[in-house]
């Protein structure tokens, strides 16, 4: 081989793609899953009902060059995904916008509290929640209290598994407050599910001479690091071709400073023999004890099938002795002390490459991980033999 990518995922798939077709390069990706396409994994049930494995995936992103990309593998259709959250037994939109104020507002105080936040906030269309809950507006400061108490403090506890005061800011702008009557999820330009599955999409990425996947192989099994010389072996023989790594990075490394927080999730899958479970295709529901959202995937690009399949998410803590997967990095100030140790090990290995929400740490939608991936396509094409510093 020329090239080893561990992990067959978006990002590896990208690279491997880029090597084999630009640079002629015979790559070979190992994955521990006996499928293709990562966590963006999707196949069609018992039932006849297209669902996605490991949780809903749809593609946004508001760069056009990313979307032009990714139709040169598939074609696509356009798709805004609406979702809600069950608060006090209702059903309002998410993100929360004005509709929300009119469910849970008398209409005289509706009417009042939507005035001070087009008097305070201007013709902005959307703020962070963390805005609302600092503004010098008393009422609209209630507003936001309300919408942290009854969702945002309690949907966060359950996701990350910690107290939401050491959540790094950053997830929970995620999702901001909408001044408008506005739904959808997104407001990326660019929108789109497959018009197939999106292991059509990896087939395609992945369908070239030069590349070469390998399915049910645990990468660490093989792939070790000498940490004293700063060498990778395979198979316990010291390799100077590049390795581009896309998994959790202080597995790589025998977790010898420590593991790193992930969180998993596990999905509890039901079918019913009616027409729909819930009013849009991605509920949460804050208030339940234990689980996060459901997912009701016929209405993820509808789907014309008899009944109903759904998951039903429930956040845990990550075991990599277990059956688990590794979703989300738990970014806290602690563990990016931790990660940047790894890093530090990582960056003086000369070809060893690093991608991906997992070897990244960082919380990725896809978009994020294309457009990290072909960063990475650009060094590799520059650097490939050459000696890195810090370029990862």
């Amino acid at each position: 081989m020329e090239v080893l990518i561990v992990g067959c995922g978006l990002t590896g798939s990208i690279i491997a793609r880029f090597l084999a077709e630009n640079l002629n390069k015979k790559v070979i990706i190992w994955d521990r899953r006996n499928h293709i396409g990562g966590n963006m994994y999707d196949y069609y049930d018992e039932h006849g009902i297209l669902v996605h494995k490991y949780g809903p995936h749809t593609f946004h992103t508001k760069k056009k060059e990313l979307y032009d990309y990714i139709c040169k593998f598939a074609e696509w259709e356009d798709y805004k995904l609406t979702c809600m959250a069950q608060i006090d037994g209702k059903f309002t939109p998410t993100p929360f916008n004005f509709q929300t104020i009119d469910d849970f507002y008398s209409e005289e105080d509706a009417n009042d509290l939507k005035n001070r936040i087009k008097k305070v906030f201007g013709g902005r269309k959307t703020a962070t929640v963390i805005e609302v809950l600092n503004c010098d507006d008393e009422k609209i400061r209630k507003y936001g209290e309300f919408l942290f108490e009854k969702d945002y403090s309690l949907y966060t506890a359950k996701q990350w598994g910690i107290s939401v005061k050491e959540v790094d800011p950053s997830i929970l702008k995620r999702v901001p407050l909408r001044f408008s009557y506005d739904i959808g999820y997104f407001d990326d330009e660019y929108q789109v599910m497959p018009k197939t599955t999106y292991v059509d999409f990896f087939k395609n990425i992945l369908n070239h001479k030069n590349i070469e996947v390998r399915l049910g192989i645990e990468a660490l099994d093989y792939l070790k690091i000498d940490k004293v010389k700063r060498k990778i072996l395979v198979n316990n023989k010291v390799v100077d071709f590049p390795v581009i790594y896309t998994g959790a990075l202080d597995e790589l490394f025998d977790t010898c400073y420590g593991k790193l927080p992930y969180r998993s999730l596990h999905f509890e899958w039901k079918y019913e023999n009616i027409e729909s479970k819930q009013d849009a295709p991605v509920v949460a529901y804050p208030q339940e004890d234990k689980f996060t959202r459901i997912t009701e995937y016929k209405k993820l690009l509808k789907q014309e099938v008899k009944g109903t399949s759904y998951a039903v998410e429930y956040p845990l803590s990550y075991d990599e002795q277990g059956d688990m997967e590794p979703y989300y990095p738990v970014l806290t100030e602690k563990s990016m002390e931790k990660y940047n140790r790894y890093l530090d090990i990582a960056n003086t290995i000369n070809n060893l490459y690093l991608a991906g929400r997992l070897a990244d740490f960082k919380y990725y939608n896809m978009d994020q991980a294309l457009e990290r991936a072909l960063s990475l396509c650009k060094i590799l094409k520059d650097e490939l033999y050459y000696m890195k510093g810090s370029k990862n």
